[in-house]
């Protein structure tokens, strides 16, 4: 069957049949990535990773946080490459589980966690960086750090009341300047690095005792946490050209990268400062470069960290705008989410929502968003997607014949699942019960809803 020209295939370069346009090319969709994930995490959560296991054997967290990722960016990667519309797994979890039944549940859950990990996610960029920004304004306490967090996540909301081409020169931008730092940071840790002091392991650093499993588990979800991003290209894939080859290669490209830039900056700092200090600093990258260049490198690599937070900030929301989005267009959320500007084709409503519930999560403590934010995508979510490419692969789709398939099958997809359960297992249980909780409600919801429209599985 042949496809009109007025609504091109997912794979095409004209405009999609949910009204938007595929303009982001690879500069824009790796670039997308990256602001997603060179963000505040690792600045502010280094300290958070030594203290969880009590020294530099930290670095096994981060280790192993980025063979998780690398993994999961296979499965990622097969997906996006299937089906490369917005709102990603919306439709990946939908098509794989049967659109007319289960399916419809496991979307329509997909979507109530975004509802709820969205705004965390953005919410938790944007508390990093009023915690961050407490450096340079030491007066800045309680109320004001969340206020200040709130206003950032209104201010994104009105700068991406815009045409999605002026985002993405932005966001091509202002990772060549995140990507510069880091280098910059990472060089002079090399010059000043002290191989004694970076790995001065305490006793016992490497027992297998559960203190060992259960810091390691910590250590490995901050980690994950910061890594997190390399999707974020999946959630524009109905604007991306050429996706079926641009999605995979932005998401396995952008891993590798930051795994790398993370792992010299933990080297770094732990280089020139004594892990002992790092892990009870506020604003420790700050400390490290005023240690080697005195108050005025901390000051500016503090600026150039606020920078790169709000570009994250920025990008998480434009992402995370297009699920609801998607879902209304599908007729699977409230219609006024489906609504586009008349002029710049982008989601209007959906934008605005997201915007003002990540103000409000800013009023959530930083550790509490990371730990509740990874939970509940892991319990449902990132689990249910490595089943969804073994369904995919069953239902032999033509249009996926000549998408990206993930090399060593189905071995990433064992990995992913064993990190994501070691990773669940050694969380704190209100988290645990919280994702559970949360999951059990969005159920509910959509039952009670499928009961009203008579529709799966109260058909009549």
């Amino acid at each position: 069957m042949t496809v009109p020209a007025a609504l091109p295939g997912p794979g095409s370069d004209g405009p999609h049949p949910d009204g938007t346009i595929r303009q982001i090319g690879l500069a824009g969709a790796l670039s997308a990535n990256l602001l997603n994930m060179i963000g505040i995490g690792p600045f502010i959560t280094i300290p958070l990773a030594l203290a969880a296991m009590g020294g530099p054997q930290a670095l096994l967290g981060w280790l192993l946080g980025a063979l998780l990722c690398l993994c999961d960016g296979f499965v990622w990667a097969e997906l996006g490459s299937a089906l490369p519309r917005s709102g990603g797994p919306f439709h990946y979890l939908r098509e794989a589980f049967g659109p007319a039944k289960l399916g419809r549940l496991f979307g329509f859950l997909y979507l109530w966690q975004t509802l709820l990990i969205g705004p965390m996610s953005i919410a938790s960029g944007t508390v990093g960086l009023a915690h961050y920004a407490t450096f340079l304004w030491p007066a800045l306490t309680g109320w004001g750090i969340a206020a200040l967090a709130a206003g950032v996540c209104l201010l994104n909301t009105g700068l991406l009341w815009r045409d999605v081409r002026s985002v993405q020169r932005l966001s091509v931008a202002v990772s060549a300047i995140v990507i510069g730092a880091c280098l910059w940071i990472i060089v002079s840790g090399a010059f000043h690095f002290d191989a004694a002091r970076a790995f001065s392991f305490p006793a016992g650093a490497f027992s297998p005792t559960s203190a060992f499993w259960m810091g390691l588990g910590a250590a490995t979800l901050i980690g994950v946490y910061d890594y997190g991003g390399y999707n974020n290209v999946c959630m524009l894939g109905g604007e991306v050209r050429e996706p079926r080859r641009t999605i995979p290669r932005a998401v396995l490209i952008s891993i590798p990268l930051v795994a790398t830039l993370y792992v010299g900056l933990n080297l770094s700092i732990l280089g020139v400062l004594p892990w002992q200090q790092a892990m009870k600093s506020q604003a420790v990258v700050a400390d490290f470069m005023q240690v080697i260049y005195g108050h005025a490198g901390g000051v500016i690599v503090a600026v150039l960290i606020l920078i790169a937070s709000w570009a994250s900030a920025l990008v998480v929301l434009l992402g995370y705008s297009r699920v609801p989005f998607t879902a209304a267009v599908e007729g699977e959320f409230f219609a006024p989410f489906a609504r586009l500007h008349p002029r710049g084709r982008f989601p209007t409503v959906a934008l605005l929502f997201m915007g003002a519930a990540s103000a409000v999560a800013c009023l959530v403590s930083l550790d509490n968003l990371i730990a509740a934010l990874i939970v509940v995508q892991t319990l449902f979510q990132y689990t249910a997607q490595c089943f969804a490419v073994v369904l995919l692969r069953r239902q032999k789709r033509p249009d996926a014949a000549s998408g990206f398939r993930m090399p060593l099958y189905p071995l990433p997809l064992v990995v992913t699942l064993i990190g994501w359960l070691f990773i669940v297992g050694t969380s704190r249980p209100i988290h645990i019960l919280g994702g559970i909780a949360a999951m059990m409600l969005g159920t509910a919801v959509f039952l009670g809803l499928a009961r009203r429209r008579a529709s799966w599985p109260f058909e009549r």
